[in-house]
């Protein structure tokens, strides 16, 4: 939805503007660190409108989450569908998007796992944001196992690797992580 404030600004420009320079500077920095002024300025958008666009820190920090869980969605889904061709290659390929993703130059791990490792059960909202994109990752894991034949515990057992990974390689800045659960994930599929 498209608007205008009193004094002319595009809301939707101050809004993306926002998220943009909130996102990468929580990614940066971590959540607590970042205070409204400093995404003001990363921003370029007046302390008042960023404001009126999200009245408070915990509103913001659930659209960069929000924003962040749909494109992780889509780019996996694209990548995966790109880079394999049977339902088992399909699953590796969930292990070569993390370590491109690992590679990365911005790669600070993954924002959601170190979202909540930093406020806890400060903000239950933002939890449940977290919450609802690590199942909706499982999810997209289910279905590349049903499509694979494989028992449904796989999905869970994937998603416990994959997000292991993503831990480590926040901590480590290496891209080892992935391959070494993809090396896991092949044995696993191997055993079925």
């Amino acid at each position: 939805m498209r608007g205008s404030t009193r004094d002319g600004a595009d809301v939707e420009s101050d809004r993306s503007r926002i998220l943009a320079a909130a996102r990468r500077l929580f990614n940066e920095s971590g959540v607590q660190t970042v205070g409204m002024d400093a995404i003001r300025t990363a921003s370029g958008v007046p302390l008042k409108r960023l404001y009126r666009a999200f009245p408070a820190k915990e509103d913001l920090l659930q659209a960069v989450l929000q924003e962040r869980d749909l494109e992780v969605r889509e780019t996996l889904a694209a990548y995966v569908e790109e880079h394999a061709d049977t339902p088992r290659e399909r699953i590796l390929a969930v292990f070569d998007y993390l370590d491109e993703w690992f590679g990365q130059p911005d790669f600070r791990g993954c924002l959601f796992i170190n979202t909540v490792g930093e406020l806890g059960a400060v903000s239950p909202r933002v939890t449940e944001v977290a919450r609802v994109h690590k199942r909706a990752f499982r999810d997209q894991l289910r279905e590349l196992v049903d499509a694979a034949g494989l028992p449904a515990e796989r999905a869970d057992q994937l998603a416990v690797l994959a997000n292991g990974a993503m831990a480590t390689a926040g901590i480590t800045a290496s891209r080892e992580p992935a391959r070494q659960a993809r090396e896991v994930a092949r044995i696993l599929l191997a055993a079925d």
